[in-house]
């Protein structure tokens, strides 16, 4: 459906906005920034109006498909005659089948690496069962899946902006340890409700996004091996031709302090803030559309702890990326949030970031 909509307005609709654009001959001298801000979102409308139009005079879109094609010419209308980078294009094209029921959409990366080796695996949190921890293995396997969902249509208060949910789930599988029976080691779920919105200035001819956020991340373990804390964050995200970058500042959430560490309710992680530090600043860079690679940084400069974060995506054959990752720090997992260690990843990416 989509893929007939996109031939489709290549052919046809560039012919319908050109000559509406010709037929916009409206007096903007003498204009309040009030009154040109209406007239843009009206002169929007029509665009997008002549383009539901022109693909229904076609006869090759489906009418029951109302929402989907209005959806369609709405963002094209927005987004036609701009420039955008690759991160853009990808927000756009998300925004376009995001409401297809058979299309899940992605928020983070998605990615397996069948291979992980730690140079200082963290056996510490297991030592209540010697047994287990003795069992464990320095090398396993990882695998993060992420998703987001739309709880509102596009432009709630500014064109182009939305309410969303997210998921993000990573788990360590200690795979190669047979003796203990191969257990999941750990696993980190990351929900988050989110306001995301794109910014109506530019710099140097790039592209802003603004993003507020609530976010929870546990690793669902009970008492002694809970780690959990809630952040509201915001992100402002910058973006041009074949990079991005993104700063991620944000505040805890206190809890109530624990009186012993096996009791149910309270703070699992009181210190989580001195290894994690109090932003996020991240970035990708396309060298192809094949080649990619994207960093992390975290730092508390008060404590000097923090960590960074290196993926590099690469063609392997078919649809199939490769992905090799490398971590150095602390928080590479919710259980090691305290915990320094250096780990490198081999494995292939579901999604990539651009």
């Amino acid at each position: 459906m989509l893929n007939t909509l996109r031939l489709l307005f290549s052919s046809l609709v560039l012919i319908s906005f050109t000559s509406l654009a010709q037929e916009n001959t409206t007096d903007t001298t003498n204009k309040t920034p009030e009154e040109l801000a209406a007239l843009e979102e009206q002169n929007l409308r029509e665009k997008a109006k002549k383009c539901v139009q022109t693909l229904l005079e076609t006869g090759l879109v489906n009418p029951e498909d109302g929402p989907d094609i209005q959806r369609y010419c709405n963002i094209h209308a927005r987004t036609q005659g701009r420039t955008f980078g690759r991160y853009a294009k990808r927000i756009i094209n998300e925004r376009m089948t995001e409401i297809n029921p058979f299309v899940i959409t992605p928020h983070k990366q998605s990615y397996i690496l069948p291979v992980m080796v730690s140079d200082n695996f963290n056996t510490g949190p297991y030592e209540f069962f010697d047994e287990y921890a003795n069992g464990m293995k320095e090398v396993e396997s990882k695998y993060q899946v992420s998703f987001k969902v739309p709880l509102t249509e596009p432009s709630v208060f500014f064109p182009g902006d939305g309410f969303y949910f997210g998921m993000t789930i990573q788990a360590w599988w200690q795979v190669y340890s047979g003796d203990i029976s191969k257990p999941f080691r750990e696993t980190n779920y990351q929900p988050e409700l989110f306001y995301m919105a794109p910014l109506p200035f530019k710099f140097d001819e790039g592209n802003w996004l603004l993003s507020i956020h609530f976010e929870h991340q546990s690793n669902g373990q009970p008492q002694i091996l809970s780690r959990s804390w809630n952040r509201i964050l915001a992100s402002i995200t910058y973006e041009k031709d074949n990079y991005m970058l993104n700063l991620k500042p944000w505040h805890r959430i206190s809890e109530d302090d624990k009186t012993n560490p096996l009791q149910p309710t309270g703070d699992d992680n009181p210190d989580i803030l001195d290894y994690l530090g109090h932003y996020e600043f991240s970035g990708a860079y396309a060298f192809s559309d094949d080649t990619k690679v994207s960093f992390m940084m975290r730092k508390n400069w008060q404590t000097g702890n923090g960590a960074i974060e290196i993926n590099v995506t690469y063609p392997l054959w078919g649809r199939l990326i490769g992905m090799a990752q490398y971590f150095s720090g602390y928080g590479e997992s919710m259980i090691d949030y305290n915990h320094k260690q250096q780990k490198l990843g081999l494995g292939i990416a579901l999604t990539d970031i651009f």
